[in-house]
């Protein structure tokens, strides 16, 4: 597989109270096209951080970040948001949708920010809304009626319809109760199925589980890593059992 995304002595800190707060120290880490990578840690550890670096959303402090064989931590602010969109797809946990605008129009503000507007785009918005559930009738609605899940579908259709080069997810289904929340990772199993390079933080085993490769970090260093068939390919109790084997040892 080929690196998508990498890093060499990465290190991010934060001034608290006058003193340095190192929260990623000298981390080198590869991901890799086509995985679904899972960043896991205890509360702290700076998997969001990192996610933010990683993204180009925030500047290391030291260290390098490659895209492919693009640096980016040297771009300008405008710089990054111009990679960002370009090449970068986000799904958080809390959705961020504009209120004044219906379903429909909240993919297609995204998609016009790199894609001309056109018949063959809005019919493409059109069916990638109805592939994860959300019908014409639905796309006339705004987010103040939507439930959770179905903001974070729209949220996902939005992240994905400029096929970006890699898609980051904070916690996606943190806010979402079980069944929203598998209705959701189902689809970020259909998108990652698809080809979609993916990367995740949870603190979720049922998320972690749909991953095929589960990074741990600890103090701002990764401690370990597990790796795993594609999600659907293997006995599911035997996944959870070596998955929970793995985090037991990472003291998770």
């Amino acid at each position: 597989m080929i690196p998508v995304l990498r890093t060499e002595k990465l290190c991010k800190s934060f001034s608290n109270g006058g003193t340095q707060q190192h929260v990623i120290k000298n981390l080198d880490l590869e991901i890799m096209e086509g995985d679904l990578t899972i960043i896991m840690g205890a509360s702290g550890s700076g998997k969001s951080t990192l996610l933010y670096a990683l993204s180009g959303m925030d500047k290391p402090t030291l260290g390098k970040v490659f895209f492919g064989d693009t640096e980016i931590q040297g771009y300008t602010n405008d710089q990054l948001a111009v990679f960002r969109r370009k090449n970068c797809g986000f799904v958080f946990q809390s959705i961020y949708l504009l209120e004044n605008q219906t379903v429909l129009d909240n993919v297609l503000t995204g998609a016009f920010v790199v894609q001309k507007n056109s018949p063959e785009l809005i019919r493409k918005v059109k069916d990638l809304l109805k592939k994860v559930g959300l019908d014409e009738d639905m796309q006339k609605k705004y987010p103040n009626q939507l439930s959770g899940g179905e903001a974070q579908r729209v949220g996902i259709v939005r992240a994905v319809i400029n096929e970006p080069k890699i898609l980051f997810a904070d916690e996606p289904t943190g806010s979402l109760n079980s069944s929203s929340g598998k209705d959701v990772l189902d689809i970020f199993t259909q998108v990652h199925e698809n080809g979609q390079s993916i990367v995740m933080v949870t603190h979720d085993i049922k998320t972690a589980l749909r991953g095929t490769r589960v990074i741990y970090l600890r103090d701002g260093g990764v401690v370990g890593e597990h790796r795993m068939a594609r999600y659907g390919e293997d006995d599911l109790k035997e996944r959870r059992e070596k998955l929970t084997a793995f985090l037991d040892e990472m003291g998770w």
